[in-house]
């Protein structure tokens, strides 16, 4: 879907250009993008690899497992419909515990494997059961504690204090992540 959104778009550019006769400007925007988008990756790929190396030794050295344990209990209360010992609830953990890290990549085939194994157990494997939704709003919310992509972007765009704003995006994670879970344990959708 979102393929015909961009095609779309980028058809709608093409015949405004030639209907207004810019289409030495739209060719101009085009390149202009395309460089801007290469200074982008090459500057924030410093960032990024710094704070995914670090993020690498703290899990190698046991912070990621300490997190997972630290989670547990929370995670049981939220998730009501897996054991705690389950390989749903480690996939969940360690995908939790990969995003509060800020290692979004290593999140990803976490919270994949996560899914599958909820919907293993599911009964109406038509719609997601209340455990699952609530998974989804912890991961959209992704606390982290580094959150290295923001970071880099605002210091390639040439802010001189790309981190300072760690508490107000610490404040919206939390907020957010209250709110969805309250709301999805009020309405509590599932028809398991």
């Amino acid at each position: 879907m979102l393929s015909y959104i961009w095609l779309g778009m980028v058809a709608v550019s093409f015949v405004c250009a030639l209907c207004g006769n810019h289409m030495e400007q739209l060719s101009k925007a085009v390149l202009d993008g395309a460089d801007k988008a290469v200074e982008l990756v090459i500057s924030m790929a410093g960032v990024m690899s710094l704070w995914t190396g670090i993020m690498k030794i703290a899990d190698r050295g046991g912070l990621t497992a300490i997190i997972s344990k630290l989670l547990s209990p929370i995670l049981s209360k939220l998730m009501p419909d897996y054991d705690s010992d389950s390989a749903a609830m480690k996939a969940v953990s360690a995908n939790i515990t990969a995003n509060i890290l800020g290692l979004g990549n290593a999140a990803t085939p976490f919270g994949i494997a996560a899914m599958k194994e909820m919907q293993k157990t599911n009964k109406n494997v038509s719609s997601p059961n209340n455990s699952m939704i609530i998974f989804v709003i912890i991961n959209t919310a992704s606390i982290q504690l580094i959150p290295t992509t923001i970071a880099a972007l605002r210091q390639a765009a040439g802010s001189t204090m790309p981190y300072s704003i760690l508490p107000y995006i610490w404040i919206t994670s939390v907020l957010t992540l209250i709110s969805g879970i309250v709301i999805a344990k009020l309405f509590n959708v599932s028809s398991t």
